[in-house]
């Protein structure tokens, strides 16, 4: 038997209820891609609003794309201007320092017409996007195509290309291979000579090399360091090897310490490294410097 303190009970719990699902939040609608702008931030897969889609290969890969130009290339299945830029999309994509991720705005046959990957032609080049979810990118974000979203190495947008006329296809076919151009895996950041160092005093002849932030060093290949100086140079050692050899990060230091009397002098430092890449190919990288300066009193 329900009794009357039973029922206000059931009630006031009803009452809460109602009132639980009277406060939860309506669910807000997903925000609409936009094109990015140059010198925005623009992963291989896109923006965190770009819809989901599908791909005709493995989903774009960050390792992959490491170290090269990255081009977001939108197109339709109707839009003759696009078979005819595929042809200049494969063309930098051969340039083996591009990663193309292309988004077909049509079926998978469309997407399969509009490849610029074909296949094992490309494996780690790129990858298609297609279906419903680039469809909806394509049309939030008001192109047809062709247009391309040009990304450096460092992830930044450097180029945004909507139109399909020859000038604007050149440019952007420029700044790509500008970009590729000048990507290096490795600079030498200093090879300073000594200065104002006195008879008996000790000084440093170093080589400092920076890795570019897609690689690092690697101990599967033999370093060295080999200094090349007058036969009155005293030095602490004249040849560093593997571990010898300072790593910090993405910096590399080969230093000899030495001193010499009074005169003017020449010396050379040779330097030879390994490196990999994020997919674990190996790289040698070479470097050298020369140094002239004066020991006076």
């Amino acid at each position: 038997m329900v009794t009357f303190m039973n029922r206000i009970v059931i009630l006031a719990m009803l009452g809460g209820l109602v009132g639980v699902a009277a406060a939860k939040p309506k669910k807000e609608p997903p925000v609409p891609a936009t094109l990015p702008v140059v010198g925005e931030t623009l992963s291989v897969t896109g923006a965190a609003t770009w819809p989901k889609v599908d791909w005709l290969y493995d989903v774009p890969s960050a390792t992959d794309a490491a170290g090269k130009v990255t081009i977001h290339w939108f197109c339709g299945p109707k839009v003759k201007a696009c078979a005819d830029d595929l042809a200049r999309i494969v063309t930098l994509k051969e340039n083996g320092r591009v990663y193309i991720v292309a988004h077909i705005g049509g079926t998978k046959r469309d997407a399969q017409k509009l490849d610029p990957i074909r296949e094992s032609e490309g494996v780690g080049q790129g990858s298609v996007a297609f279906g419903k979810g680039t469809i909806t990118l394509m049309k939030q974000l008001a192109i047809t195509g062709p247009a391309s979203v040009v990304v450096d190495v460092e992830g930044k947008v450097a180029l945004v290309a909507t139109s399909s006329s020859p000038a604007e296809l050149d440019a952007r076919d420029a700044k790509v291979a500008a970009l590729a151009g000048a990507i290096k895996e490795y600079a030498m950041t200093s090879a300073e000579s000594p200065k104002g160092t006195k008879p008996g005093d000790k000084f440093s002849l170093s080589i400092t090399i920076k890795l570019a932030s897609w690689l690092k060093y690697s101990q599967k290949a033999p370093s060295e360091f080999t200094l090349t100086a007058p036969p009155d140079f005293k030095c602490d050692t004249k040849s560093l090897k593997g571990e010898q050899l300072k790593i910090t990060g993405d910096t590399l230091v080969a230093a000899a310490t030495c001193s010499a009397p009074k005169g003017i002098y020449e010396a050379r430092g040779e330097l030879r490294f390994a490196y990999e890449t994020l997919t674990g190919s190996q790289g040698i990288g070479t470097e050298g410097a020369k140094w002239k300066f004066e020991i006076k009193p």
